[in-house]
């Protein structure tokens, strides 16, 4: 409360119009929402079928014996997948994975991780490469893709290391 007051009153100094200007920054959350919301419920969507049509856990149990080697939670794989897509869509997998088995749980803590130490490589690549006019760009996939991995490989490991070392977190 105190920051909207602080917020109103600096406008009015300032001499902004300071509803005009709340209603404009609402109007263009609700036009980036409106751009967002169409994409994520379609990943959301797919997400879902790929897990009811049991092709996840097939997928997962093709995986296992290399996640397993890896150090990485089988319960991630969907989030692995759904990362370099879509970080709307990741932070959706994230969070039910988070309900499902806790945030203080190994697979939450290495979700959680993950989300943090990876990026949304395909949109990225998009934004980046078309603002910065890249013609030869056929490396920076595999190079994103090879980060990715990278960075889940140490989620995982560094949260294997913290939570069950004497760094462990009560």
């Amino acid at each position: 409360m105190a920051v909207m007051a602080l917020a109103a009153v600096y406008g009015a100094v300032k001499g902004v119009d300071v509803y005009d200007a709340l209603c404009t920054g609402a109007m263009t959350g609700l036009r980036t929402m409106g751009r967002i919301l169409p994409a994520l419920v379609c990943l959301l969507t797919a997400a879902s079928a790929f897990r009811a049509s049991g092709a996840l856990e097939a997928f997962t149990t093709l995986l296992s014996p290399l996640l397993r080697l890896l150090g990485i939670p089988e319960e991630t794989v969907l989030l692995l997948l759904m990362r370099p897509l879509s970080g709307s869509a990741a932070l959706g997998v994230g969070s039910e994975i988070m309900s499902a088995y806790g945030p203080d749980s190994l697979i939450g803590r290495t979700a959680a991780v993950m989300l943090g130490s990876t990026e949304t490589t395909f949109y990225v690549l998009s934004v980046y490469l078309s603002a910065a006019g890249a013609k030869k760009s056929r490396h920076a996939l595999p190079s994103a893709l090879c980060a990715d991995l990278a960075g889940f490989l140490t989620a995982a490991w560094s949260v294997r290391f913290f939570y069950s070392s004497i760094f462990a977190l009560p």
